[in-house]
């Protein structure tokens, strides 16, 4: 049978063989980092996802209120 449409069916991808081992970064850099400022910056973070959350939760539950006070009358 011949394939109406398509010229060849087989299609070959050749990886090359002579891929060189990744380059290393020309500097390291070395920093060191105190544990207490990164919990510091943590908990700031935190606090200010919970803060939003919590408004975002109140939001939703006075429009709730709201429109089932609405829908009362």
């Amino acid at each position: 049978m011949n394939n109406k449409g398509f010229a060849e069916t087989h299609t070959n991808i050749e990886t090359p063989n002579d891929v060189d081992v990744a380059e290393k970064p020309l500097k390291t850099l070395k920093k060191r980092v105190d544990i207490n400022i990164l919990k510091s910056k943590l908990e700031e973070i935190e606090a200010k996802e919970l803060k939003k959350n919590i408004f975002i939760l109140s939001l939703l539950i006075i429009g709730v209120g709201a429109f089932g006070i609405y829908l009362s009358f």
